[in-house]
């Protein structure tokens, strides 16, 4: 939102998918719609500002640190992809929904869409 992070991604990216999962619900305030891409293909322009928040040894969380705006996702075991919040990519992307994630976690003021395929984990 604010410049401070720009980045341009020079090869396909996946179609988007929305998870639920209480992390996700706190990092963006609802659910993070994401898309994703090789990191190798991500070239970062600008990311004086790019800060990480690792909950646990398994994930992190990219966002500004001077705007606050939530940029990605990734699985610290699977430095090849990076997930990238699709509310952050240039329009227009050219991209669908296509599944949601996590749904038995989804806020209890959210009605799902009717219509994506729906997954969940047993914990």
């Amino acid at each position: 939102m604010c410049g401070g992070v720009r980045y341009s991604v020079h090869g396909p990216l996946r179609e988007v998918t929305n998870c639920h999962c209480v992390r996700c619900r706190k990092f963006t305030g609802h659910f993070l719609a994401a898309s994703g891409a090789a990191t190798s293909e991500v070239h970062f322009e600008a990311d004086e500002s790019l800060a990480w928040y690792s909950p646990d040894s398994t994930v992190e969380y990219g966002f500004c640190a001077t705007c606050g705006s939530s940029l990605f996702w990734r699985i610290i075991a699977v430095p090849e992809r990076l997930s990238i919040a699709a509310g952050a990519i240039d329009q227009p992307t050219g991209l669908t929904t296509v599944s949601a994630w996590w749904v038995a976690e989804a806020g209890d003021y959210h009605a799902l869409p009717v219509g994506l395929e729906n997954f969940d984990y047993e914990g």
